[in-house]
């Protein structure tokens, strides 16, 4: 069994999410799937430097807060991996190009039309609806959300 750490961030502005549309490399779990930026804890690093770092290293932007928002297990197929998952609503700097995907502001409202993984929908909605911190555990087998979890309740 394989565990990684990572982190998740979705930057907030004007009612918009900043979403990385997965599209430029060829092996990748999210192909064409819309997610947050973020990414692997390197040893030695806090979760909450990591999603700085990534944040600047993905999208040129540096974040001035960061807001843990949820713990997230996900377990897909042979791997766990324990996410850290932030937003941000306040940043400086000018957008680069990502070597990932397609970086793209889209509105709130209009984030269930996009290609998502079926767990995100749950924790956009967790976003949305609570400002303390949840645990949320999204179980995959074979790219299929066969069971979710709340706070230790089961939701699937």
């Amino acid at each position: 069994m394989n565990q990684i750490f990572t982190t998740l961030c979705y930057i907030e502005n004007e009612g918009k999410y900043l979403m990385l549309h997965r599209t430029k490399k060829e092996v990748d779990i999210n192909k064409d799937k819309y997610i947050g930026v973020g990414g692997h804890v390197e040893q030695g690093e806090a979760p909450d430097e990591c999603i700085f770092r990534e944040v600047r290293e993905e999208t040129g932007l540096t974040m001035k807060n960061a807001r843990l928002r949820g713990l997230i297990t996900f377990v897909i197929d042979d791997l766990d991996e324990y996410t850290f998952l932030y937003t941000c609503d306040s940043f400086e700097g000018d957008m680069i190009e990502c070597d990932e995907g397609d970086l793209v502001w889209v509105e709130k409202e209009k984030i269930f039309d996009l290609p998502l993984w079926e767990g995100d929908k749950i924790f956009f909605k967790l976003l949305d609806e609570r400002e303390d911190v949840f645990e949320l555990k999204l179980v995959y087998l074979n790219n299929v959300l066969t069971e979710a979890k709340l706070d230790g309740r089961k939701l699937m």
